[in-house]
């Protein structure tokens, strides 16, 4: 059940430079829509994520509860299922969206959850005297939060958020299963075509390195961007 079998290795064919170089350009088309899921992805998972943690801070049950229970429930299942869920199953109810859209709304929804639990920690984290002193001096509360305390916040938030981000640009390549023409599917087809799994896929690998690197790299401009006024 569990055995291996290892037969004459040969590590020629573990990466064939050449194919991987004349393909290149083609598993390159893959990146826009890498990219596209990703950083939609975000951006709808950061706003559902702000009001998420709003509302699961709240005093009112109302709020807090079905924030808790959403969380709870994008946390404790597989982002394919969800996946699925919304190319393959909600045709069945009449709701069809094109592979691009469905990735986008999936990765946002889902990150969302862990979004939230990042804000939620960050903003909690903010001295809660600032609070006080806002409201003494006569500050709205969304003014309060404006100017305030989400600066602040999201000094914090960044280096959590950011890894969230560089998981859910690993992640784009599940969008394959539902034949969005990013960097793996590119990879798949070639693989298909050429029989060279190994190659495609370590190239495929590579292409992904290089994208979390930059972005990387992007992180760590913001942290030292939002610490030089500490």
């Amino acid at each position: 059940m569990f055995g291996i079998e290892i037969n004459d290795i040969n590590l020629e064919k573990l990466f064939v430079p050449e194919r991987a170089w004349d393909n290149l350009p083609f598993v390159l088309e893959g990146v826009p829509y890498t990219l596209l899921v990703a950083i939609l992805g975000m951006v709808l998972g950061l706003i559902l994520g702000f009001f998420l943690a709003l509302a699961r801070g709240s005093d009112n049950l109302l709020l807090r509860w079905p924030a808790r229970i959403y969380i709870t429930l994008m946390r404790g299942t597989p982002i394919l299922v969800y996946l699925f869920v919304l190319y393959f199953g909600l045709p069945v109810v009449g709701i069809t969206l094109t592979a691009p859209v469905a990735a986008i709304i999936g990765f946002g929804t889902n990150s969302a959850a862990y979004i939230a639990e990042i804000n939620r920690s960050s903003l909690n984290s903010v001295d809660h005297g600032q609070w006080e002193s806002s409201r003494a001096l006569g500050l709205s509360y969304w003014k309060t939060m404006r100017r305030i305390i989400m600066p602040q916040a999201t000094r914090i938030a960044i280096p959590p958020l950011a890894n969230v981000f560089l998981d859910i640009l690993k992640a784009t390549s599940l969008a394959a299963m539902i034949s969005v023409p990013e960097i793996l599917n590119k990879a798949q087809i070639v693989a298909g075509r050429t029989t060279d799994s190994l190659t495609m896929y370590i190239l495929a690998a590579m292409i992904y390195l290089v994208l979390t690197l930059f972005f990387s790299v992007l992180q760590d401009y913001l942290e030292r961007r939002y610490n030089k006024y500490l």
